[in-house]
C-alpha cells in the first residue's frame, strides 16, 4: 500500500477513530485475558483510578504532561496500588474485594486532591483521564514516516504491539502461571514476577488509553471481551484471538451506532462490549444460558430413557412382564404423567432402544445392551 493511499485512508476522521478504538480493544484484551483467568480482573479498576496519582507525580517531578516518564509514573502508581492491596488482603482482616475498595479510592482521592492544590492552572483534568473523548484525537497529531497520525493512535498501536509481543514470548509461562501457579513456581517461571509485569503493561496501556477513551471505559475493553471470549471457547489461544476480535468489533459497531444515534463514541464502544457479552451469555455454544438449558433438557431426557430401560429390563422375562412393561404401568411405577410418559416412549422408540407391540413395550438388542452396560452386576431375570 503506497504512502499516498495511507494518507487518503488516515485523512478520514472516522477511520482514525475506529482504528484507535480497535487498538485500545486489542491492547486491553491481551493482558486482560490473563487477569480475568486469574480472578484479578477488578485490579484493572484499581490501576485505572490510581494512575491519576502517577500522572500528577510525573508532572510534579518533571513539569511535563507527556512522554515516557508519564507512562512510567502511572505504571509505578498502579503497581504501588496493587502491592498495597495485596498487603491489606494478606493481613486477613479484610477480603481481597474489600482491599481493592479501600485502596483505589484512596489513591484516586489523593490524586484529585494534589491536582486541586498544586495543578490548578495545568491542563490536567481528572474527568478527562476518566472519561476521555476519542472523537477529539485529531487535535493532537504527530508525523511518523511522513504520515500525519493522531498521537493516541500511534501510542496505543505501539503498546498493542508490546502487549502482543509479551503474550507471544511468555505464552507458556503465563498459561501455566494462571492455571497452576505452584507448578509454574516449581519450574522456575517466576509467576509473581510475570504477574507484576502484566500489571505494569496494563498500567501503561491505561495511561495511553486515557487520551482516547478514558480509563473507566478502558476497563470495559480489558475485562469484557476476554470474559465474552471465555463463554465461546475453552481453548486459551483461541479465546485470546476472539477477545481481540471482539474488541475490534465493539470499536466498529460502537462508532457506527454513536454516529447514527448521536451519542458519545467511547461510551458506545464500551456499551457494545457489554452487548456482545450479553449475546454470548445468552446464546454461547457451550456456556450460554440457552445451550445450558438445552443440555439440561437433554440430560433429563437421557435419564428418563435410562429409567425406562431399567424398568423394562427389571421385569423382562418375569410373570408380570405383560402388565408391568406397558405404558399404563409407567404412571404407577415411575409416577410419570401422560405427557412425560408419551415423550419418553417416543424418544426411546426413535433411538431404537425399544419396540412396541400393542400395549407392551420391549427392549431391543441395542436397548438391552445399553442398560446392561450401566448395570453390569445385574442378576439374570426371573423366569415365571
Amino acid at each position: 500500500m503506497t504512502p499516498l493511499l495511507f494518507n487518503v485512508i488516515l485523512d478520514d476522521l472516522a477511520l482514525m477513530i475506529i482504528a484507535t478504538g480497535a487498538l485500545v480493544g486489542v491492547a486491553g484484551a491481551l493482558p486482560g485475558m490473563f487477569l480475568v483467568l486469574r480472578g484479578s480482573a477488578m485490579l484493572t479498576d484499581a490501576i485505572s483510578h490510581s494512575i491519576l496519582l502517577g500522572i500528577f507525580a510525573a508532572w510534579w517531578l518533571t513539569g511535563n504532561l507527556g512522554g515516557p516518564l508519564q507512562l512510567l509514573g502511572a505504571a509505578l502508581a498502579g503497581l504501588a496500588a496493587v502491592a498495597l492491596i495485596e498487603i491489606v488482603a494478606r493481613s486477613q482482616r479484610v477480603r481481597m474485594d474489600a482491599a481493592i475498595g479501600l485502596v483505589f479510592p484512596a489513591f484516586f482521592a489523593l490524586g484529585v486532591l494534589l491536582i486541586s492544590l498544586f495543578a490548578r492552572d495545568v491542563h490536567l483534568d481528572e474527568d478527562a483521564v476518566l472519561l476521555g473523548e476519542i472523537g477529539f484525537i485529531w487535535l493532537d497529531m504527530v508525523t511518523l514516516a511522513g504520515l500525519e497520525l493522531p498521537r493516541a493512535l500511534v501510542t496505543i498501536g505501539a503498546l498493542a504491539l508490546v502487549n502482543a509481543a509479551f503474550v507471544a514470548l511468555f505464552y507458556k509461562e503465563l498459561k501455566l502461571s494462571v492455571f497452576d501457579r505452584a507448578l509454574a513456581g516449581a519450574l522456575g517461571f517466576l509467576p509473581g514476577m510475570l504477574f507484576y509485569v502484566l500489571l505494569a503493561l496494563t498500567s501503561v496501556t491505561a495511561v495511553a488509553a486515557f487520551d482516547a477513551v478514558g480509563v473507566i471505559l478502558f476497563i470495559a475493553f480489558v475485562i469484557v471481551p476476554p470474559a465474552t471470549a471465555l463463554l465461546l471457547t475453552d481453548r486459551l489461544a483461541l479465546a485470546i484471538v476472539l477477545a481481540c476480535l471482539l474488541g475490534v468489533a465493539a470499536a466498529i459497531s460502537g462508532y457506527l451506532l454513536a454516529d447514527i444515534w448521536n451519542l458519545t463514541i467511547g461510551g458506545m464502544m464500551a456499551s457494545m462490549t457489554g452487548a456482545f457479552f450479553a449475546l454470548a451469555l445468552l446464546a454461547g455454544p457451550r456456556h450460554g444460558l440457552v445451550a445450558r438449558q438445552l443440555a439440561r433438557l437433554r440430560r433429563r431426557r437421557d435419564n428418563d430413557c435410562l429409567s425406562l430401560l431399567a424398568h423394562l429390563r427389571n421385569h423382562e422375562g418375569t410373570a408380570g412382564a405383560a402388565e408391568e412393561n406397558t405404558a399404563a404401568a409407567l404412571e404407577a411405577d415411575l409416577r410419570w404423567g401422560g405427557e412425560r410418559r408419551h415423550r419418553v416412549i417416543l424418544t426411546a422408540l426413535d433411538r431404537g432402544l425399544i419396540t412396541r407391540k400393542g400395549e407392551t413395550l420391549r427392549l431391543t438388542r441395542r436397548g438391552r445392551a445399553e442398560i446392561d452396560a450401566l448395570l453390569p452386576g445385574r442378576m439374570p431375570p426371573r423366569r415365571g
